[in-house]
């Protein structure tokens, strides 16, 4: 099995061994460009990222019970209020991250860019607020 490749869990061989998954390319995914990540690295999740792990891996788990329903041909009504259930789990967890970048890196933009000498200046914060439109842009698409 290559790293790519998932296992029977859906776990990639590098997630198995405890290593960071090398992201696969995906056109449907948008990725920002690292001129949009915070300089100095730690992001505003990173106080909650237990919390977060935690709440992902029982949505997963709610996904890997709709693969469970449908393999036993639960009835229609019941796989679909779980499919709602996952679905809300994950548009709850998106908007805790967006609050979280809010707080986190458009506060950074906006006290960075009024410091003294400050090289970026209303420029910095109108990019980090158009990041974020276009983040809840997306959400509200799904």
């Amino acid at each position: 099995m290559t790293t790519t490749d998932a296992d029977t869990t859906g776990r990639t061989a590098a997630a198995a061994a405890g290593h960071p998954a090398q992201p696969e390319s995906d056109p449907r995914t948008v990725t920002d460009t690292a001129e949009t990540a915070p300089a100095h690295g730690v992001h505003g999740y990173a106080q909650q990222k237990d919390a977060h792990l935690k709440r992902l891996r029982r949505i997963e788990g709610q996904i890997r019970g709709l693969q469970r329903m449908l393999e036993e041909d639960v009835y229609c009504i019941d796989i679909l209020t779980q499919v709602s259930a996952s679905t809300k789990g994950l548009q709850s967890f998106g908007l805790q991250l967006l609050e979280e970048h809010l707080r986190h890196c458009v506060a950074a933009a906006v006290i960075e860019s009024s410091a003294p000498g400050a090289v970026k200046g209303p420029e910095a914060i109108d990019a980090k607020v158009q990041e974020a439109t276009k983040a809840i842009e997306r959400m509200l698409r799904s």
